[in-house]
Formats: structure tokens, sequence, C-alpha cells
């Protein structure tokens, strides 16, 4: 275990650093843990269904409700004239209907809702209504991003970062090179869908339940369709069976569309979403277009670097320009560029709006460098390992793109560090001895770094609150504004307050997310739930505990420096006194054993027009090395082992974080190579159930599965020097598509760099296996 640098009250206490179990576990695994879903509901209550079009774009003449309503058990059906308030409820710019009224943008956009005695009469009626469209000729289905940045109709304007002269670089560099790539989109696959129930209260307001990443958010969209102040509606979260970010905006619709019938009609309302429909009218991540043009070296150093990345949006903004800002921040990766441009594209297409999704685009711009990478190494005919290493950033060379300085230098340390302890050098040996001799199987191996910034690169969200009770029992209620959807959360910020109070995990209870609780909350989302929510538990904390100790120095004539927590109780220089006796004795004296905690993150700036400035706080880091095979006559492959070192600084609670590793990897794998969205020339989507649209199961994980911790700790003031772990590993699963592509380079003895999009589907190997042969034919006459 690791030794942590705590305060000197609480020395000898340790909770945190320790991998203790989620605070969820048992009731999950015993069926006890309750989601929104297995809420009980009120006998009188009411099911909600949203109704659709079956058709892609176009002037709505009518929708005929007639049918639906002849329906028995429908009670009513609600349309966009039924809004009292706001009916567009776009998160940051507007564009997002809640029921299309005049205009129909993408295929199964809902119009109405449909509320009814039950689920089944709600979903069945909703099928029946009928939808007049007419085709607008001025303004056809839009569904070819290159069509959408030819005619440059975006849904944000595009937006350049640079630093240093591109055009100079290039006229410097000895070697230039360019390609393009498109990477796929990824459905979210919570295994808890899209749910939300919502009751009236005596004062004219909504309670909320929703399964949401964002309840204020819902609270104030709630509040704002249904023309009340935002004190008369309260969500509340407390816990999601998955969100992934498909929950951070995407969740709205469905709490807004049931608060809105329950007020309509006076009684308790639960929509939920079948997974087929779940697939069609929740966004994803979005597909990428990237090019590059690249300038290097004979060392394959970069002088040079244009580079443009194309955010397939939607139709609508939802957060699509600060994922693409996001993808423009990361498609440096871990590498320093001495001359650069990147520009980030929001095209606007006839398609659901993509949202958020782990990473937030930055996994997207990630792969921009790593494939930038590999194309430098096999053009010089080097190691991809040693261009990676030659490129990372150093002293001298640590200037981000967007002009923030890079002050932590671990990967150049954990790189190698990893490739010893994987036997990487001999394994590249071998395997390429192997593919000389293997004329069909095929093994690749790849070595990739992550950087990650750790932050909302939108400022204003980098703040939370937690509310912290002492109880005169000694235990303790904490309430924060953060959401636990499976990740850990609440067990990191109940050891962060047992760690305060040193006590053990067990004596802080942690309640449902609730507005009326902890207002104005940001989602939990960027990596930064226990970064935020965290130092505000933290804060809370220490105020009632300062209190207390101020207590004991003035009642008990105890010495303050002699004052420690641990062990469930409190000792100093006369003696010991418990943790329950303390808190009733300062209840006694009228001592305040409540606190609001409060947390903004320091330091974090960033000016839009210049393209310079600080957007996050710290980074994290990670190493991936990927071993595959690939069968090149059918395209068939796997992955066979996996070597990671990650950096999360001084651990909170090493068990989840390295579960939070290894499926952020396996979820990055999938992104990469299987998970496949289709969407037909109508832009309905095809691959829309289980079973056209596939995620890795666990016959896909690999048998050598390791994964380390890099001793560290952050160099910034973090919760207890932690650093955060939810999305920067999803980008080590890059390794995963590197060696893939080593694998098809082999094909022609690695002088050729394969064009290869993602997913790299077995369809796409195959495509990527003929090219190579081909062009080595080509370049053979």
């Amino acid at each position: 275990m690791r030794h942590f640098k705590m305060d000197a009250q609480s020395s000898g206490h340790k909770v945190v650093g320790k991998s203790l179990k989620h605070e969820s576990a048992i009731a999950q695994v015993t069926g006890q843990a309750q989601y929104v879903d297995d809420a009980l509901i009120a006998e009188q209550a009411l099911h909600a269904y949203p109704a659709v079009a079956n058709q892609t774009v176009g002037l709505i003449k009518s929708i005929d409700i007639d049918a639906v309503l002849a329906v028995e058990g429908v009670v009513t059906v609600l349309t966009a004239a039924d809004i009292p308030g706001k009916k567009d409820i776009g998160p940051v710019f507007p564009g997002d209907v809640l029921l299309a009224e005049d205009q129909l943008q993408y295929h199964h956009q809902p119009v109405a809702l449909v509320v009814a005695e039950s689920f089944d009469i709600a979903r069945k009626a909703a099928r029946l209504i009928k939808v007049e469209v007419e085709a607008d000729e001025t303004k056809p289905a839009l569904l070819d991003v290159e069509q959408a940045v030819a005619q440059q109709d975006w849904v944000r304007p595009p937006f350049t970062i640079k630093r240093g002269d591109v055009e100079q670089g290039f006229a410097q560099a000895p070697h230039r090179l360019r390609a393009s790539m498109t990477l796929g989109g990824q459905e979210h696959f919570y295994l808890e869908g899209q749910v939300a129930y919502a009751l009236p209260t005596d004062d004219g307001g909504v309670f909320v339940k929703s399964s949401t990443q964002h309840p204020s958010e819902v609270q104030h969209l709630v509040a704002e369709v249904l023309g009340l102040p935002f004190n008369a509606v309260t969500v509340e979260m407390r816990r999601m069976g998955g969100g992934f970010g498909g929950k951070e905006t995407q969740a709205a619709p469905w709490a807004v569309m049931a608060a809105l019938a329950c007020k309509k009609t006076a009684r308790p309302v639960k929509l939920r979403l079948a997974r087929a429909d779940d697939f069609k009218l929740t966004g994803k991540r979005h597909p990428f277009t990237n090019r590059y043009d690249v300038g290097f070296d004979d060392q394959g150093t970069i002088i040079a670097a244009d580079i443009n990345v194309t955010g397939h949006c939607g139709y609508s903004p939802d957060l699509s320009d600060a994922i693409v800002d996001r993808a423009m921040f990361h498609s440096d990766n871990a590498y320093f560029y001495e001359n650069v441009t990147i520009t980030g594209q929001r095209a606007r297409l006839n398609t659901v709006s993509h949202t958020a999704y782990r990473g937030f685009g930055g996994p997207q711009g990630v792969m921009v460098a790593e494939a930038l990478m590999d194309d430098v190494a096999r053009r010089l005919g080097k190691d991809p390992a040693d261009v990676r290493l030659h490129n990372l950033y150093r002293e001298g060379r640590d200037l981000t793109p967007y002009h923030q300085p890079v002050e932590q230098f671990v990967l150049a340390d954990m790189m190698n560090m990893l490739m010893t302890q994987a036997n990487y050098r001999q394994r590249r040996e071998a395997i390429t001895e192997f593919n000389k001799q293997s004329p069909i199987i095929k093994k690749g191996l790849s070595i990739t770094p992550v950087k990650f910034g750790i932050s909302f690169t939108v400022q204003h969200l980098n703040q939370a609150g937690a509310l912290v009770h002492v109880y005169t029992d000694g235990s303790i209620h904490l309430n924060h504004g953060g959401t636990e959807m499976g990740q850990g959360l609440n067990t990191k910020v109940q050891q962060i307050v047992a760690q305060v109070f040193g006590v053990s995990a067990d004596r802080v209870g942690v309640s449902a997310t609730r507005t009326d609780k902890v207002p104005n909350t940001s989602p939990t989302a960027a990596s930064s739930g226990t970064d935020l929510n965290g130092m505000a538990a933290l804060n809370a904390a220490m105020l009632i505990k300062n209190r207390m100790i101020d207590y004991m120095v003035e009642q008990l004539g105890a010495e303050k420096d002699s004052i420690e927590f641990g062990d469930n109780k409190v000792s100093y220089q006369d003696g010991e006194i418990s943790f329950k006796a303390l808190a009733q004795q300062a209840y006694m004296a009228r001592v305040s054993l409540s606190a609001n905690g409060y947390y903004a993150t320091p330091k974090i700036h960033f000016d839009r027009n210049e393209g310079k400035g600080r957007p996050f706080f710290y980074y994290s880091h990670g190493v991936a090395l990927a071993e595959v095979q690939v069968d090149t006559l059918t395209g068939e492959n796997s992955l066979t082992h996996v070597d990671i070192m990650h950096d999360v600084g001084n651990s909170i609670n090493p068990a989840i974080d390295i579960g939070q590793i290894e499926g952020a990897f396996i979820q990055g794998m999938g992104w990469l190579t299987t998970e496949d969205l289709q969407w037909n020339e109508r832009g309905e989507l095809a691959s829309n159930s289980p079973a056209t649209y596939k995620i890795p199961a666990i016959g896909d994980t690999p048998k050598h599965f390791k994964v380390n911790l890099y001793d560290s700790e952050n160099p910034e003031h973090t919760v207890f020097k932690s650093k955060a772990v939810g999305e920067p590993p999803f980008m080590l699963a890059s390794s995963v598509w590197c060696a893939l592509r080593d694998a098809v380079a082999s094909v022609a003895d690695y002088k050729i760099s394969p064009q290869m999009n993602a997913p790299a589907t077995p369809e796409e190997i195959l495509k990527a296996i003929t090219a190579v042969k081909q062009q080595a034919l080509n370049n053979a006459e």
C-alpha cells in the first residue's frame, strides 16, 4: 500500500488509499439497489411514451392523433402546443426542440407524447400517430459530412488554434506526408436506459426522479418548460446503471416530458424508453473525419503539423462546440509539434444530435496523433515506439498548441518502464520474425501513451458543493453534487470524509443527489467528479472538524497540536474521547455540526479569441502496450496481450481506480474495433439493437491483461494529491488499433502505413490488407 501525505492530525488513520468495496456493491449484487425504474410508483401513476415521425426531414403539415386517442387506456396526447414555457431545451445553445412542431430534422424525431394507464398501452398507441410531412426542396436531407463541409453547414462556427509558423515549418522539413481517417461514433449502451418519474407536489411544483448525470440542468429545464421558478422543481438521483456521457444532456428530454405530462394530468407520470427506441432517440459519440499534413526530419521530429478535425454533430449544437474543442486540444496527445495549426469544424447533419461520451472528443483528437506517429515511423523505417518517445513533451519542448505549458514529464519514464517490464524490444523482434515465417496469421504490437487534460473546458462548470452533517451518535451524513453511475464516486467521497474525521468509512452515509440539498451543480463528467465534489466535501468536513477542535481547546483544555482524529476516536495530551462522545458534547455546547462545502478549480482560463490559455488544471497520463493477431484471409482478429501503466496520482481507492482503467480500456477497444454505427440512406439508424451492434464481451478480453498504477502524486493541489481516472484510460485503447495497423503493415514488410479507419472491423482490416498488398505490387513495378 502506498503512503499518503496527510495532515498531522490524521497521520495515523488511513481510509483514503485503501481498496474499499463500492458502497453499493452488496445492494447491487443482491438486487436491493434501487434505480429509477425500480422505484414503487403510485397507484394512480400514468406512463408516457414519445410518438415519433418516420420521415427524416421536411415541413410538418399535420399531426393526427385521433387513432391514438381512440385506444382504450390512453389518457391524453400532448404536442408542442401544450408546452406552457420554453420549447427549446438546448443545454448551451438553442436548437434542441422538445417536440417537433414545424420542421422535422431527423428520422425518429419526437412529435408528441402519449400518456396512458400502462407502459405497453402508451408505447403501442404511440405507433398509431400519423404525421404528414411535406418535403422542403430548399432543405433536403443532409447525411454526408463531405457535403456538409462543402456547404459550410455548421451547428457552430469553425475554430482554429495555432502556435509557431506552419508554412515556414513545412519549408524546413525534409519529409512531408498527408493522410486522413474517419472515426465512427459509439452507442453508450448503458445497462439502465433513459427513465424518469415525475410527481406533483402539493405546492404546485414537481418532484422528479431522473437517471441523469446533471440533476441541476434537469431541474432548470423542467422549470423553464413548465413556466415555474427553479425552487418549485426538485430533482433526485440516487444511482444510475451507467451513463458514460449519455445522460449528461440526453436524460433531460425524458424527464421534462414526464414532468410536462405530470403537470397536465395532475398525476404521477413515468417515462421509460425501450432499448430499441433508446438507440434511435439518443445521441452518440460524435463520428469524426480527421485530416493531417505533417512535416518532419530524419529522426522523426515533428516540425510542422496542420490538422483538421470535423465532428459529425447531427441536427443541433447540443454539446458539440465543447466536444470539438476538446478534440482539438488533444490532437497533440503527448507530443510536441514545433509549428502547428489545428482547426475544428462542427458539421450539421440530419441525424439525432450527437452528445457527450467518455472522453468528450478527446479520443477523436488523440487518434490523430497516434495515426500520425505510426505514419512518420513507417515512412522513415523506424520503430513507432521510438518515434513516439522522441516526440514526447519534455523540458524546452513543453508548450501545447493552445499555449498551456506542460509541467509534468512522466511519460518517458512510464513508457520505458512498461517496455522493460513487458519485454517490448524482444517481443518486437520475435513478432517481426514470426510475421516473416507466417503467410496468413500476422501479429501486431504497439505501445501508445496518453496525456489527458482534466477540467471542464467550459470554465464555470469547474465548481462543486457538498453538505455534511455530524449527528450526535457520531454518524455522518454526506450529500454532494456529483452523481453515482457505477464509477465509485460516492465511495471515494465517503472515504475522503471518513479520513478527515478519523472514522471508518461505514460511519459515513451518502444520500441521493438532490437539487434542494446542493444547488447549482455541474454535471458529473469530464473525469472531474472526485476532484470537484471530493474537495467540496473535504472543505465542509474540515469546517466542522475545526469547530470540534476549537471546542476541545476551549472546553477540554486540549493543546491544539496534540489533537489527532483516528480509529473512531480523538486523542489529545490528557487522554482520548470517542468521536461519538465528542459529537454529543459539542452539540450540548451549541457547536454547529453541519456545514456546506464549496470548491472552485483554480488556475484555469482560456481566451477563445486568442486561442490561448490554460484550459486544464493538470494532466493525467497512461501507457498501454497491446499485442494482436490478424487472419489476413478474413480480417478476423484477436487481442492477446495488454499491459497498462496508468497515472492516478495518490490513489484514493486503488481497486476502484484499476476497475475504471480496465473498463475504460475495453470500452475504448470496442469503439475502435467492433462498435459500428450505421445509418441507412434515409437517415434511419440501422444498427439499433444488440443484434446489429456489437460491444465487447467477456470473450474479447485478452487472456493477459495487467494493470499497474504509476507511483506518483499529483503536483497540483487536488484532493489528497489524487488524479482523475474516469476518462483518460479510455484512450489507452488506441494501442489496439495501432497494433492492428502494425499487423497489417507487416504484409508489406512494414514499409507501407495502412489506410485504416475505425472501427477496425474485420471488413475494414481486410480492405486495408488488400490495399497494402496492391500498393506493394505497384511499388515493385
